[in-house]
């Protein structure tokens, strides 16, 4: 089986053609502004290094950062109603109340409260109102809004009612796309209502890229199916992105550790991914990046849908170099994809990360005779704030004192010495293109995070329930169904609540249907 995979970086895209577990062929291209014709590029690339026929592939897998950067650059988000089903509770913070201001502004800011809800253990706060909705319903057409996100409180324990006033307004506005923060974020419904409305806002820009990448693609030859890397390691189809945009968000950082893993053969591990802008240290898990735990800044705006655990530094290969002695400064600013017109070593007149990696012998590309006056007592200091920059990124992911290696990947990755502090750092074959080897061996993944009540059946049958419920929706995202393992699963009592509540969190995966 061949397969593709493709990864957007805000420096470069990276391609891979694999067959089964083997790397046949990886390149790397700058990436467009217009970011499609530095994907035709990179794959056209890979196909003609590989020599492998565009009918032999049966599968392109590509990672994105469309959506994350949509969002920080408040550029391409839909105007959204929100609306949230609460009354007479849950009113004292209304809707967006933590956004920044641009951002609200962006998305429009239009928001209704209304009445529903649950109580944690599923009983109903009240009971909704159709009058009402149908009111809230005229209002947004009055408005002209074209995307509705709708919540409910606790909705991941019963989302009976969320499902109930979706049905109600979609009557009343044929055509209006709608998002239930039931099917993407966690308990806490703030963080998951914003991120049931950052969702919203991104649809109409979702259907837009999936069917650039779609034209994309025939443009090198390829008609096989297509599938977007997600944050977790696995992948969607491209009806699932359409719906569910978010949870692209750092889906880049995933891919490189999903990608080190796979190429170095540890599943346990920190791994430091430097790009030309930025560099990005996470840690490996039984061979899956780590989740946060806690709620994630996305743009200014709190979110809690699942996020890997990536702590992410101004240090890349194009990073600027400024300043000496105690002013010396290396990034967060950048060449990024500039790189080849900028740097010294490129004939430019800017001093980067790479020109010092070249002038100290640790590299060697680019015109070495451009940063041979240099003072190699500052381009030593450069190296130590690099190594000082890295050393402090790592031990921030730690946490056991265990001595597990460092994966070091990514164009940039001459930058990492080979010790940080007591680890030793492992360089893959391909760790230039892991991040697109990551996302060649994507698989499909299906999640629960609810709240049952233990009252009302045993813990053995609760689990049972949400194994079928993450199982159900891993086979509606491409999984198939005889290929389906659990990867993770937690189940944690909530002595705060009555009812012998506890909270099971649970992941499958499963390979890609045939």
């Amino acid at each position: 089986m061949y397969r593709i995979g493709v990864d957007v970086g805000g420096t470069n895209t990276d391609a891979v053609v694999m067959r089964g577990d083997t790397v046949l062929a990886g390149v790397k291209s700058p990436t467009t502004e217009d970011v499609m014709s530095g994907v035709v590029d990179a794959v056209t690339r890979a196909l003609a290094d590989s020599g492998v026929e565009t009918g032999a592939v049966d599968a392109v897998m590509i990672g994105t950062t469309h959506f994350t950067n949509a969002v920080v650059e408040r550029r391409h988000l839909a105007r959204t109603a929100a609306v949230r089903l609460c009354l007479p509770a849950a009113q004292c913070l209304p809707p967006m109340v933590d956004w920044p201001d641009d951002i609200r502004e962006a998305v429009g800011g239009a928001y209704w409260m209304a009445k529903g809800g649950n109580e944690f253990d599923g009983r109903t706060i009240s009971d909704l109102d159709m009058a009402e909705l149908d009111g809230i319903a005229a209002e947004i057409g009055e408005r002209g809004i074209a995307s509705v996100a709708i919540t409910s409180v606790f909705s991941p324990v019963s989302d009976e009612m969320e499902r109930k006033a979706m049905a109600r307004l979609a009557e009343r506005l044929p055509g209006v796309d709608f998002t239930l923060s039931s099917e993407i974020g966690r308990l806490g419904i703030l963080e998951r209502e914003n991120a049931a409305i950052m969702n919203a806002s991104l649809r109409a820009l979702s259907e837009r890229t999936v069917a650039a990448f779609g034209r994309a693609l025939e443009k090198v030859g390829l008609t096989c199916r297509y599938y977007i890397t997600q944050n977790d390691g696995t992948l969607m189809s491209r009806e699932f992105v359409q719906s569910y945009p978010v949870l692209t968000f750092a889906s880049g950082p995933t891919n490189s550790m999903r990608g080190a893993a796979f190429l170095s053969g540890r599943s346990d591990a920190i791994v430091v991914d430097v790009g030309g802008t930025t560099t990005d240290v996470g840690a490996l898990v039984k061979g899956f990046p780590r989740p946060a735990s806690t709620t994630v800044d996305v743009g200014g705006v709190r979110t809690n849908f699942r996020m890997p655990d990536v702590f992410a530094i101004g240090l890349g290969g194009g990073s600027i170099v400024s300043g000496e002695g105690g002013n010396l400064r290396v990034g967060p600013q950048s060449v990024g994809y500039r790189l080849t017109e900028e740097a010294l070593i490129f004939g430019g007149k800017t001093l980067t990360t790479s020109d010092v990696a070249v002038g100290l012998g640790i590299a060697g590309f680019g015109d070495k005779s451009a940063v041979a006056g240099l003072d190699p007592a500052h381009l030593k200091a450069v190296k130590a704030r690099t190594d000082e920059m890295l050393l402090n990124a790592v031990e921030r992911m730690r946490v056991s004192p265990e001595p597990i290696p460092v994966l070091a990947v990514g164009g940039g990755s001459i930058l990492v010495p080979d010790k940080v502090g007591d680890l030793d750092v492992i360089r893959p074959d391909h760790f230039s293109v892991a991040n697109a080897v990551g996302a060649a061996i994507g698989q499909i993944s299906g999640e629960v995070d609810r709240i049952f009540s233990l009252e009302k059946t045993t813990r053995e049958d609760a689990l049972a329930e949400a194994r079928k419920e993450a199982t159900g929706k891993a086979i509606a995202a491409g999984a198939a169904p005889d290929s389906i393992e659990l990867l993770d699963q937690e189940d944690v009592p909530l002595a705060y609540l009555p009812g012998n509540a506890t909270r099971i969190r649970l992941k499958v995966v499963g390979d890609m249907h045939g």
